[in-house]
């Protein structure tokens, strides 16, 4: 719990943040106490901005303004995309970001490297919030929540001989994962709220996937309640469904234990 933290330590410590519009997350991993986790969520008023929200926050939480080892931040949005590895130089970021996505005013485009994946993450962020980021935090890192989500499903996917899919649940969306053996597959991000669409939106990809019924896997992960329900829909259809363990914040603990 994050109320037992000793923050006098804060130089030891790596914080990680999500930013979303379903709110904001923050894990403070303690590498001295046996990787020790603590976790604080905040919501979001959806009538200011990410900037102003953040600066909230960084007023009511006196520890968010103490220096830590190492500071991550992932944006959680729709804003994402791909490239190969080979393929990829930097100078032609934007160009192939907007290429697969309207351009927005103040975005600032930046990506990941995924050596193991062999694929670079283009994703966008609000110049606003990386500027105020980089003035309470030197060498900050900014990530898309997919890139610590494609390393650890792809490591969890070469496990056995089937095709498998995971599927991230958010308020106002799903982020789904297939994989063939450790080689992404697919990674998309569909809007949806209700509990008949997110089984129609998965059903379909699996569909156009060719994924098997009866052989292939399907993970459920995220915070929304309601996975319970759900999985006994997805299992009319699908054989091997199963909510993950650990079942929420995948992606703040995989990219806390980054170095």
């Amino acid at each position: 719990m994050i109320e037992t933290t000793d923050f006098s330590k804060s130089e030891q410590y790596t914080l990680s943040i999500r930013l979303s519009t379903d709110g904001f997350s923050f894990s403070v991993f303690n590498p001295q106490a046996d990787g020790q986790l603590s976790y604080y969520d905040h919501e979001v008023d959806e009538s200011l901005s990410l900037t102003a929200n953040l600066k909230r926050i960084f007023r009511e939480v006196e520890w968010l303004n103490r220096p830590f080892r190492r500071v991550n931040v992932l944006m959680a949005n729709k804003r994402f995309t791909f490239i190969p590895l080979e393929f990829f130089e930097d100078e032609q970021a934007e160009i192939v970001f907007y290429h697969n996505h309207p351009k927005q005013e103040n975005e600032l485009v930046q990506y990941n490297i995924l050596q193991k994946n062999n694929i670079v993450v283009l994703f966008g962020m609000d110049k606003s919030v990386c500027a105020f980021l980089r003035e309470q935090y030197s060498g900050i890192r900014f990530f898309a929540q997919c890139s610590p989500f494609i390393e650890f499903f792809a490591t969890k996917s070469r496990v056995g001989n089937n095709r498998k899919m995971y599927v991230h649940l958010r308020n106002e969306a799903i982020d789904i994962y297939a994989y063939e053996h450790g080689r992404l597959l697919l990674a998309n991000s569909i809007a949806c709220k209700e509990t008949g669409d997110r089984i129609y939106y998965i059903l379909y990809i699996w569909k156009q996937l060719g994924m098997e019924q009866e052989n292939d896997e399907l993970h459920l992960t995220g915070e929304v309640s309601g996975k319970e329900l759900l999985q006994p829909e997805l299992e009319r259809f699908i054989r091997q469904v199963s909510i993950m363990a650990p079942a929420t914040s995948v992606d703040l603990q995989t990219i806390s234990l980054c170095e």
